[in-house]
C-alpha cells in the first residue's frame, strides 16, 4: 500500500508576471509602494533613505503626483529588497501578517522525554504552519522506544552535532552525521538514536498537516 501523501503547508511563490494564463489587472503603484513601506514599519524618511530618494519624491510617488522614472523604480525596488516587477504585482492577500519570533540560545521551551530532550523554538508564535525545535538525542537503541513515532504533516531534520541513525517504517536505517539532512512523511513511523559517544543534537522542523 502506498504511503500517505500529505500536501506541504509551505507554498512556493508564484511568478504571476511570467505566467501568460494570468490576466494582468490595473494596480495603483502609489498605494502599492505605501503598502510595502508600511508592511516594513518604515516612515517616509526611512524608506526614502533606504531607496536613495528624496522624501518629497517618495511622497509624490505614493500620492500619485508623479510618474517615477525607471531609475527611480529600480532604486525603490532595491530599497524595498524586491524586484522591479514585484512593484507592479498585487499581493496575494490584503494583509501582511509580518510575524516574527527570535529565540536566543538556551531560551527555548524545554520538553525532556526518556529518549529525546526537545527545545521548542519560536514558542511566542501560536498557530504556526511549522513547528521548529532543537533536540538532544538520548536514545541509543530502538528498544528504548515504545513503538514508532507517527504524527500528521511532513518533517525535516538536520544533524547539528554528533552522529545519528534514522529509522523509518518503510526504509532501511540511515546513518547520518553533522550537516546531513532528511525530509520525510511524518505519518510514516520514525525514530532517531545517537550513534556517537556524546548525545547528538539535531534541528527538527515539522510542517503541520491538517487533522483527518
Amino acid at each position: 500500500m502506498a504511503a500517505k501523501v500529505t500536501p506541504s503547508v509551505l507554498k512556493l511563490a508564484r511568478g504571476a508576471q511570467n505566467d501568460p494564463s494570468v490576466e494582468a489587472t490595473p494596480l495603483d503603484l502609489g498605494q502599492r509602494v505605501r503598502d510595502l513601506r508600511k508592511s516594513r514599519g518604515w516612515t517616509l524618511e526611512q524608506a526614502a533613505s533606504q531607496a536613495g530618494l528624496a522624501r518629497s519624491t517618495l511622497s509624490k510617488i505614493e500620492n500619485g503626483q508623479m510618474s517615477p522614472t525607471y531609475a527611480a523604480l529600480k532604486k525603490l525596488a532595491v530599497g524595498l529588497e524586491i524586484s522591479v516587477p514585484q512593484l507592479f504585482t498585487p499581493p496575494e492577500t490584503n494583509q501582511v501578517m509580518g510575524r516574527m519570533a527570535v529565540t536566543k540560545v538556551g531560551e527555548g521551551q524545554a520538553h525532556p522525554t526518556v529518549t529525546y530532550e526537545h527545545e521548542m523554538l519560536a514558542g511566542a508564535l501560536s498557530t504556526k504552519s511549522m513547528l521548529p525545535y532543537r533536540a538532544r538525542i538520548r536514545a541509543r537503541s530502538m528498544e528504548e522506544f515504545d513503538g514508532w513515532v507517527r504524527h500528521d504533516g511532513e518533517e525535516f531534520l538536520l544533524v547539528l552535532t554528533g552522529t545519528i541513525r534514522l529509522y523509518t517504517e518503510f526504509y532501511e536505517p540511515t546513518d547520518m552525521r553533522r550537516g546531513d539532512s532528511a525530509y520525510y512523511d511524518a505519518a510514516m513511523g520514525h525514530n532517531v538514536i545517537s550513534t556517537s559517544q556524546e548525545d547528538a543534537t539535531i534541528l527538527w522542523v515539522t510542517a503541520l498537516g491538517r487533522s483527518a
